[in-house]
């Protein structure tokens, strides 16, 4: 598991991980879903225009306004 905190380590992640996966498109699958203080928003994830390589879920805990944890789960390929 990693851990990233803060705005400046989030955005850091974001911009490495973009700048090395620039052919890679992430689209949501759905809606994002609201309950309470918490998100959710499942995606794929792979070449633009071509089946998701893969998929996921993100997760988010709101406190104050402000997202305040941010859980990525990666689905298990199928066999």
């Amino acid at each position: 598991m990693t851990v990233w905190v803060g705005h400046d380590a989030l955005d850091k992640f974001a911009g490495d991980l973009r700048a090395t996966h620039t052919h890679v498109a992430y689209t949501p699958h759905g809606a994002p879903q609201v309950l309470h203080n918490s998100g959710r928003l499942a995606w794929g994830s792979g070449p633009q225009g071509e089946k998701p390589a893969y998929t996921g879920v993100d997760f988010i805990i709101v406190r104050d306004g402000k997202i305040a944890a941010l859980y990525v789960y990666l689905d298990t390929p199928p066999a």
